[in-house]
């Protein structure tokens, strides 16, 4: 579903940006904070990365593998980008009283857009808004069965040379339970990344980040990550992140890499 949407609405945005030149590579992962920036119109980026999760409370320990998680951004026009990602194939291991238990499927898509709100040279102030909504194509047990929506206001700044600061704040709807007991329910999130450019390829952040139950039923979670980025060619980067939980409803850690390409130099 995701590659025929894909297909579909590249072939309706045939002008491609050949003749003029790019920005800058900017991109929205590794970390959780997305900029600001919107894709050119007529240029697609992919962003592709394997992420494993660890958890363990209570005497159950859970490890989960997730690859490729995708994100395929499109240029619209000068504000405007679309958004089509796919979490990945789904790993899962649970182990319980020296018992394992393993599970493995598709996880959900998603759906969504990026709108350029304000780019003040003035203040060194760039601010968005995105909205997305995921869409149930995983297998059972990988999926929330609904669309969930989310909201979120994106904002950077130029702190010094070589130093930004991007802050997301949002509200995510949540379906949690499965059958008769499935719920949805309500959260407000927040990211808060501190970005350097440590050279003209290598940049590095550190991140706060949680999510804050509006809903009875939803713990509050914060977590704390940090990684390196490093562009290999003017459209090409890899990347590193790794972070742990500050709570005892976070994860206990995470760890990330990745590769993002814009298309179609």
């Amino acid at each position: 579903m995701t590659k025929i949407l894909f297909l579909s609405v590249l072939l309706a945005t045939a002008p491609v940006v050949l003749a003029q030149e790019l920005d800058e590579l900017i991109t929205d992962r590794p970390d959780a904070t997305e900029s600001p920036q919107t894709i050119q119109p007529g240029v697609v980026q992919l962003e592709i990365g394997v992420t494993r999760t660890h958890d363990a409370e209570a005497g159950v320990a859970i490890d989960q593998f997730a690859l490729p998680g995708t994100l395929v951004r499109i240029g619209l026009s000068r504000r405007i980008e679309l958004r089509v990602g796919w979490n990945g194939f789904q790993d899962l291991e649970v182990q319980e009283g020296g018992v394992d238990f393993r599970d493995d499927g598709i996880g959900d898509s998603s759906l969504g857009f990026k709108i350029g709100l304000t780019d003040n040279a003035t203040t060194s102030t760039v601010t968005a808004l995105l909205v997305e909504t995921s869409v149930p194509t995983g297998a059972d047990g990988f999926t929330n069965d609904r669309a969930d929506p989310s909201v979120r206001y994106i904002a950077a700044f130029d702190v010094a040379e070589s130093v930004g600061l991007g802050v997301n704040l949002g509200v995510n709807w949540g379906t949690e339970g499965q059958g008769a007991s499935r719920d949805t329910l309500v959260s407000a999130f927040y990211t808060v990344a501190t970005g350097f450019g440590l050279s003209d390829r290598i940049g590095a952040f550190i991140e706060l980040l949680g999510e804050l139950g509006l809903d009875s039923g939803v713990a509050d979670t914060h977590s704390f990550d940090g990684g390196f980025t490093y562009r290999v060619r003017p459209n090409v980067q890899l990347d590193i992140a790794g972070g742990v939980g500050l709570n005892s409803a976070a994860d206990d850690w995470f760890l990330g890499i990745g590769v993002s390409a814009r298309l179609p130099r």
